[in-house]
Parts: C-alpha cells; sequence; structure tokens
C-alpha cells in the first residue's frame, strides 16, 4: 500500500453570489429566490470553512471563482456593443440566460469533476473529468474554465490527466463527484468507486424534477479513467422527486463507512448486501443506514446532515463528520448526529461549521469541495501558490473584504458596475495564486 491522503480542493465563493432560483430540484434555491445575499460573508464563510479543514491536517486547496458575469457567453448568443450595453441588452431581452450568464455556481467544487486516484486507475494517474452539468444553463457554462483550474492545480501531465468534460449532450449529463463516493480500506489502497445514476440515456423520464445523471455518463468516465472496481446503483425516484438533486444530499462515504439515508436507492438493503459482497475482497463494508422514522426525506434535505464531509482525521482511528450549523438546528438531525458521535461505529465526533450563505442556496459543506487522493509524490507535485496556509487565508480575507459587496439582489447583478467589481477581483485573484496573466478570458482580450 502506498500512503495518500485525501485532499480538498474547494470552490472560492464568486463575487455575484446571489439568489436567483435558477436550480429546479433544490428546493433551497427555489425557496430563497430574489432574496438578498451577502457575496462577502458567503465567501468568508467559504474560506473560515477551509481554514478548518487545514487546521485539523488535511491539505486543503482554492479553485478559483469563474468570471461572472460570463460576458463572453452573452456575446455568442448575438448581443453586441460594450461590456455594459452587452450587459444591459441581455437582461432586457434575455433575462433568463443573462441571469444564467451571472451566476455564481462555481463555488460548488463537488460537480467541477469527478475524480480517479491512481491507485484505481489502470495507468497510475490521477484522473478528472469535468463535468459537463447540462441539465442547468448555468452550469452547463463551467466545465471549459473548470478544465483551466484543474491544470493550474495539477499541472504535471506524468502524474495527473485532466480530461476534457463529456459531449454535452442530454445522453451523457455529467453532474461530477456529487454522484461518486469511493470507499476503500486506506486512501492508498484501491477502492470501490460507488457511481449513482438518475436515469437511463435512452429513457422517458417523467419526474417531477430532473434525474440529473445518467447511467452512459457515469460509465463513460469509467472508463476513460480506466476505473477497475465499480459499483453502479440508481439513485430513488422517491428521492429525486423529494428534493435530492444529488446523491450527496442523502448518502456520503469516507474509507470503509457508507452513510446514507433509507430513500438514497430502491431496495437499499439489497443494494448494500451487493455493494458489501463486491467490497468484500478489498475492505469489510460498515454501512449505516438512518431510517425516514428517525430522519424524514424533508428533513435530510433541509438539515443537509448527509451533505457533510466525512473525513479521517490524521492521527484518528474514527472517521469526523463536517456538518452545517442547520444539522445542529434541526432537532431530528442534530440526534441522529448526536448519536453517531455516541456510538462504537466508523463516525466518532461531529462537528459543525457555518456557511449559511452557500446553504440557502442549496449547497452544503461537502458541496463546496471536490475530493482528491493523492500520494506524497502527487501532492508535492500541485501547484503550492493554491494551498491554503495561513498567510493564504488571511491574504485572501483581505482580498474578499476589499472587493466583495455585502448586499446583492438578483436585480443588481444588471449593475455594469458589479462586472468591473468583480473582473478587477478576478484579476487581483490571479496575480495571488500565481494562476498568470491569460487565466481568465476578459484578460486574454
Amino acid at each position: 500500500m502506498t500512503y495518500a491522503v485525501e485532499a480538498n480542493a474547494d470552490g472560492l465563493i464568486g463575487p455575484t453570489h446571489s439568489y436567483a432560483g435558477l436550480s429546479p430540484g433544490n428546493l433551497a434555491s427555489s425557496l430563497n429566490k430574489g432574496e438578498a445575499s451577502n457575496p462577502r460573508a458567503a465567501v468568508l464563510q467559504g474560506l473560515d470553512k477551509m481554514k478548518t479543514l487545514a487546521d485539523l491536517g488535511l491539505p486543503q486547496f482554492v479553485l478559483p471563482p469563474h468570471e461572472r458575469p460570463n460576458i463572453p457567453f452573452l456575446r455568442t448568443l448575438g448581443f453586441s456593443g460594450s461590456n455594459a450595453q452587452v450587459l444591459e441588452r441581455a437582461w432586457k431581452d434575455a433575462p433568463s440566460f443573462a441571469a444564467a450568464a451571472c451566476s455564481a455556481s462555481p463555488m460548488w467544487a463537488a460537480n467541477a469533476a469527478t475524480v480517479t486516484p491512481s491507485a484505481d486507475a489502470a495507468d497510475g494517474r490521477v484522473h478528472f473529468t469535468p463535468a459537463n452539468l447540462i441539465t442547468n444553463l448555468h452550469r452547463s457554462l463551467e466545465h471549459q474554465q473548470t478544465k483551466r483550474a484543474l491544470d493550474a492545480l495539477f499541472p504535471d501531465p506524468e502524474r495527473f490527466a485532466v480530461h476534457d468534460a463529456l459531449p454535452s449532450v442530454a445522453h451523457l449529463a455529467d453532474e461530477g463527484a456529487a454522484n461518486h463516493v469511493r470507499l476503500c480500506a486506506d486512501h492508498g489502497s484501491p477502492g470501490m468507486n460507488l457511481f449513482v445514476y438518475g436515469r437511463e440515456a435512452f429513457e422517458s423520464w417523467t419526474g417531477e424534477f430532473p434525474a440529473r445523471q445518467t447511467l452512459e455518463a457515469s460509465l463513460a468516465v469509467a472508463r476513460r479513467h480506466g476505473v477497475d472496481r465499480w459499483f453502479f446503483q440508481r439513485q430513488s425516484a422517491e428521492a429525486i422527486n423529494g428534493g435530492v438533486f444529488h446523491n450527496d444530499v442523502v448518502c456520503v462515504g469516507a474509507k470503509t463507512c457508507l452513510f446514507y439515508h433509507d430513500s438514497s436507492f430502491d431496495h437499499p438493503d439489497t443494494v448494500i448486501d451487493y455493494l458489501a459482497g463486491a467490497c468484500e475482497d478489498l475492505f469489510e463494508l460498515q454501512p449505516i443506514k438512518v431510517s425516514s422514522a428517525d430522519l424524514p426525506l424533508a428533513d435530510a434535505i433541509s438539515s443537509y446532515l448527509f451533505n457533510s464531509m466525512l473525513i479521517q482525521i490524521p492521527g484518528e482511528d474514527r472517521l469526523t463528520l463536517i456538518c452545517p450549523t442547520e444539522t445542529r438546528d434541526n432537532p431530528r438531525s442534530h440526534a441522529v448526529a448526536q448519536s453517531l458521535a455516541a456510538s462504537n461505529g466508523p463516525i466518532g465526533q461531529v462537528r459543525y461549521v457555518d456557511v449559511r450563505q452557500s446553504m440557502r442556496n442549496g449547497g452544503g459543506p461537502a458541496c463546496l469541495r471536490l475530493r482528491v487522493v493523492l500520494n506524497e509524490a502527487e501532492l508535492a507535485a500541485t501547484n503550492p501558490a493554491m494551498r491554503l496556509t495561513d498567510a493564504l487565508h488571511a491574504e485572501l480575507s483581505a482580498w474578499a473584504n476589499r472587493w466583495y459587496r455585502d448586499e446583492l439582489r438578483p436585480a443588481d447583478l444588471a449593475d455594469p458596475a458589479l462586472l468591473d467589481e468583480s473582473r478587477s477581483a478576478l484579476d487581483a485573484l490571479t496575480r495571488i495564486l500565481s494562476l498568470g496573466g491569460g487565466f481568465y478570458p476578459f484578460q486574454q482580450a
């Protein structure tokens, strides 16, 4: 076994963080549509959450926000003139497209890509496939810039393979690591990759909310990464129609532990039995099921108990669950969390972080991070300028306080001054993270 650690790469929340309600099926996003957001508080909450993980001894990296408003996208739709004119005309003639062009959704890095560690890949490299995210217009604009960010963070082609996204067609709808769980005895050992999908490519989906991930997309990612051990399972229609837009809303796993709600899959006990059998030559699966009687699906979604980070703190035998404060504030989910910590099971403690600005848009602690298992040589080959240290945390906090507004309403997204502020912020960020002068499209003009 090669020693390895699970690092986290979090999306840095962007200056246009707002509650525009762009994501059907994401109940929190819809519920808070039109309300005022606080981009400054959001990015500082995200940074503090990153520092919490770094202080626990886990490698923590920063993925930069994308350029928003996305003026190049609006120009492809025929809007012309100065940047301010493009923005004004788009909001007047095509407001839905304008709203999509302003979304700060790349902050949720769990959707940035699917990752395969070198221990599971046929060629011994770490593989990344950026998610095409075609189910929602605003998210479908992300994958090219996501690839640039991953190329910057993982620059060594001998150790890392950063692929293009899958073709942007409905048959290959891909939502990234939010529908993927890796289980293993140790991070550096071969693991079992659990891919969860909502529908098959050619079936007719009639649910109330979209089933975002196709089986065929998951298969394609597994094939291109050279994954040897995989397990494909369908998400329950009940969960999707209840507001579980990604499987990580009701299921999270780490090492040998799979922590899941009983609505995650149809016939969950049978699924777990099959999964345990598939894993038995690698490790003994430790499943923890939470029943609907103890935690109704609606409470699981509103509290985001399962959209928590399940991590191995260096030097500790049992896992730690990093939950949002909403989990603590919900009596039912708090009772479940307390029972975990009091048990003799694989989860030994629960910690809470404040990411309320993200939560109100439907993204918990797990949404904000991309998990990447790295051995020592791979960790040494990452871009050091993008790794969070105390000094970088302080510098980025000062940067956010300098450039971010403390209140933003959806109507403010049309303000040309916000475009100028955002570009100035991102221009400064490229210097802080050593990303180069042409990292963003506006820097290439």
